[in-house]
């Protein structure tokens, strides 16, 4: 059963996700929620981090879903809706998934979009369960970008890919790319309300970028661990071995980035 989005469009918000969330404190959220800004001039991503975004230059946009679950069994959540960006990108671009895989897309742990060396997209997953009397609503905030800007570059240090590199244009139908990832985001929420992460265990390693690479974690700007990545277990936990044997990363609030 196909999930029915309420759709709502606005030229500009500060959050998508905080305007979703503003409702959810509130209890104003009775069905499924879509919501996409042109412009977002507060976005945010993990660990505070600001999304900068200029007018139709990216994708953004936020999901309310209910869950009957517990958030305790949703485990893994981020993990699985990263693969629904994946082939929401290949239903709106008409791409097929391996040939995206050979272009260079595939999935960082636990919530980003890559494209070869430089971030394509991230995700934002905020929200909880009021009482247990309640669904646990969950915010889904993602954003793409879609072109790609030397300014933003410059200002955030680091090199960024758009979709504009995988279909050759210079901009690709921002509609099409976002009706397409919400119905396949609908996809995997319904089989996660059924399942667990279990159900994409397997699927996610195929995408995972990392794996099989020296790779450190660091937290507060410290190395933690430093090991071969090997993928991600059945709850979504981030696998690293190391001389002492594999250790599991729990904690969201962590930087993966390849051993120099």
């Amino acid at each position: 059963m196909t999930i029915n989005w309420i759709l709502e469009r606005v030229e500009e918000s500060a959050s998508t996700n905080e305007d979703l969330m503003s409702r959810w404190r509130d209890g104003a959220l009775w069905e499924p929620v879509a919501r996409v800004a042109a412009k977002q001039s507060a976005g945010r991503g993990r660990m505070g981090r600001s999304w900068v975004s200029h007018a139709n230059q990216a994708l953004t946009f936020s999901v309310a879903y209910p869950f009957k679950k517990p958030i305790a069994e949703l485990s893994g959540l981020s993990l699985a809706c990263g693969l629904g960006v994946i082939k929401g990108i290949s239903e709106g671009t008409g791409i097929a998934e391996e040939s995206l895989k050979e272009l260079g897309l595939g999935l960082k742990w636990p919530n980003d979009i890559f494209l070869g060396e430089a971030k394509l997209g991230g995700m934002l997953i905020e929200g909880g369960q009021i009482n247990t009397t309640q669904p646990t609503w969950l915010v889904i905030g993602i954003g793409i970008n879609l072109i790609t800007d030397l300014t933003i570059e410059q200002n955030i240090g680091r090199s960024m890919a758009s979709t504009s590199q995988i279909t050759n244009a210079s901009k690709i139908d921002a509609d099409v790319l976002w009706l397409s990832i919400i119905k396949e985001l609908g996809n995997i929420l319904e089989t996660f309300e059924k399942s667990s992460f279990k159900a994409f265990q397997s699927e996610w390693n195929e995408w995972d970028i990392f794996k099989n690479q020296v790779c450190q974690i660091s937290q507060q700007d410290k190395i933690s661990i430093e090991g071969i990545e090997r993928g991600v277990d059945d709850a979504g936990h981030l696998l690293i071995e190391t001389a002492n044997g594999v250790e599991r990363v729990i904690s969201g609030d962590v930087s993966l980035r390849k051993s120099s």
